[in-house]
């Protein structure tokens, strides 16, 4: 467990100690299984979007985590997010460790008919995948969507066709992503980026970009590990020294580390891009996808650095 987590864990388990009332909350709503609308929850807002736009006017969706100015590896779950987690008839969660609370809570709240949706399963990686940021994968949410048309329809099988409708609509609504991304690495492949964490690390790849900032680096800033002074040189030399294109860094959670890479950065005019774990107000999950892309396609192409992306809203 990184160390950003540990506290994270001594609160869900005083809210799993309050799931009393969750239980039998849970019991209330699934006893109308077949008919009415389907509780889901979303643990990150992205994963809550899709099941929103999936399910349409039959899903009632709660996000766990929607704060994009807060640090979601310190997220703490409440008594009030155990018993949403604890009524919930389908459950998105990421998997990695990431939001590892999920399990617990659930696992306090059994429901065997519960549907749960690991994303780490459904895309079969193993407990050691490094990067546990898989949203940003193209791959990714075509497959959790498709998962969660599937669950929805049996858990209403009269609404099966509706499903598979919206399904087929969100499919289509992620060309345009898919598009810029291919454009993109069709311009830029092999151009060189430095980045803080791993956030954005899925998408740099697809867009071909070449991540010159070493994944250990990476992992010691997401994890809350001190730098050693040999990686702290090394990220100096490539902003400094203005090897790298873009500087990428999580604008969701910045410290005195990263403060310190991005004054070298703008010092040496390596424009900035700033990524989030948590999805901003204002975006459905195609559209943030889509701005991230726009905003590096700006960030190298014109040099400017983009540190917020409500201006790619579309």
């Amino acid at each position: 467990m990184s160390l950003r987590r540990a506290t994270a864990a001594a609160a869900v388990a005083a809210a799993v100690s309050l799931l009393g009332a969750a239980c039998s909350a849970s019991a209330t709503t699934t006893s109308h299984a077949g008919t009415g609308v389907v509780v889901a929850v979303g643990a990150e807002n992205e994963y809550a979007n899709v099941i929103s736009q999936i399910g349409g006017r039959y899903v009632q969706v709660t996000a766990v985590q929607s704060n994009p100015g807060t640090d979601p590896h310190s997220f703490e779950a409440s008594a009030s997010v155990s018993q949403a987690i604890g009524a919930a008839e389908l459950v998105v969660q990421n998997g990695l460790g990431y939001d590892s609370y999920m399990n617990t809570i659930e696992g306090a709240a059994p429901n065997p008919d519960r549907k749960v949706v690991d994303v780490q399963r459904l895309r079969r990686l193993p407990d050691s995948a490094p990067n546990p940021h898989l949203w940003y994968d193209p791959a990714t949410m075509p497959a959790v969507a498709r998962a969660i048309a599937g669950d929805l329809a049996q858990l209403r099988p009269a609404h099966a066709a509706y499903f598979r409708a919206q399904l087929q609509k969100f499919t289509a609504s992620l060309q345009p992503w898919h598009q810029a991304i291919a454009k993109f690495r069709a311009a830029h492949a092999g151009t060189a980026v430095a980045t803080t964490e791993p956030v954005a690390d899925y998408l740099l790849s697809a867009l071909g970009l070449r991540n010159a900032t070493p994944f250990g680096l990476q992992a010691d800033i997401m994890n809350g590990v001190d730098l050693s002074p040999q990686y702290v040189t090394l990220q100096n030399n490539l902003l400094q020294q203005r090897k790298v294109a873009v500087f990428v860094y999580n604008q969701q959670v910045v410290d005195s580390v990263t403060e310190a890479f991005l004054a070298r950065a703008r010092a040496a005019g390596v424009p900035l891009v700033g990524v989030y774990e948590t999805m901003p107000r204002g975006f459905s999950y195609q559209s943030w996808m889509l701005a991230e892309v726009h905003a590096l396609e700006q960030a190298i192409s014109a040099k400017k650095s983009t540190e917020t992306l409500n201006e790619f809203v579309k």
